[in-house]
């Protein structure tokens, strides 16, 4: 069995476009198999620039239904199949996923249609294989993976967490969460978290939009700070935390404030994560 390698694709927290960061995604490749956990905006192009093969895509895990999420995932497999991939690719995540794959396949039907007939590709509605997940537990499962999801808190939405687990390693996705248990339990002995970080004292120009206080009260209730991070890892006895998805992505909170905050309670390796890092 080839050995299981961890790429973040995207580390950018929030729905706009950032210039030193891409939107969430990661990618577990193993052998010649790949799965995504969460497809922002640009993945397929990342999954490129990683030198990730587009048709090597398996399996596409959705943590929640906010835009810097799930915006690419009905098109990372649209491009994929435009690179010849052939097998169906199984997609699961919070309801109603199944719902909005049936409506991106009527989206892209005229695309669709005219490749299948002036270039000769294959159906493509057969390689969306939808599922919502509707409880905790085992989502997907092949040869190489074994993926399970954790209800984790981050209203208003139907948030998930993501365990990966491979003959060599096991891989915890947070998604968007405050502290919590469930995301702990689900964490317990694995090798690597790739948790969500806020800091604090650098949202303040995100307040200055027009919804600011509003937008102060949904990262206070739904993200977790940077300095309250450790804790989680270390309560889960994960030797290795990578921060991802920042709060702030612009302007740039430096890796050391990012590090040194990250550490506080933890006794483990923080790593900063930066995209197309290969861990």
């Amino acid at each position: 069995m080839s050995k299981t390698k961890l790429v973040l694709l995207g580390t950018a927290g929030g729905p706009t476009p950032k210039r030193g960061r891409s939107a969430p995604a990661q990618a577990v490749v193993v052998g010649d198999r790949s799965y995504l956990i969460d497809a922002g905006n640009g993945v397929a192009r990342q999954l490129v620039t990683a030198g990730i093969p587009l048709n090597s895509l398996t399996a596409v895990g959705v943590t929640h239904h906010h835009s810097d999420h799930n915006t690419d995932l009905g098109a990372v497999v649209q491009l994929s199949w435009c690179a010849d991939l052939e097998r169906p690719v199984r997609l699961f995540g919070p309801p109603p996923l199944t719902e909005m794959m049936d409506h991106f396949a009527r989206y892209a039907d005229t695309d669709v249609s005219t490749r299948i007939l002036d270039e000769g590709r294959p159906e493509f509605r057969r390689l969306l294989i939808a599922e919502d997940v509707l409880a905790q537990g085992p989502v997907y499962e092949d040869d190489r993976v074994r993926i399970s999801a954790a209800r984790v808190n981050h209203p208003p939405m139907h948030a998930l967490a993501y365990r990966i687990d491979t003959d060599d390693r096991s891989i915890v996705i947070s998604g968007d969460t405050t502290p919590c248990q469930e995301l702990i339990d689900l964490a317990d002995g694995a090798d690597v978290l790739v948790h969500e970080v806020m800091h604090l004292p650098s949202i303040e120009p995100l307040m200055l939009r027009t919804n600011g206080s509003r937008l102060r009260r949904h990262l206070l209730d739904s993200h977790t700070p940077v300095d309250e991070v450790g804790a989680v890892a270390e309560r889960a006895g994960v030797p290795t935390l990578v921060l991802s998805h920042f709060v702030p992505s612009d302007p740039e909170v430096p890796d050391d404030i990012w590090r040194k905050e990250a550490q506080r309670g933890y006794s483990g390796t923080v790593v900063v994560g930066h995209d197309l890092m290969v861990i």
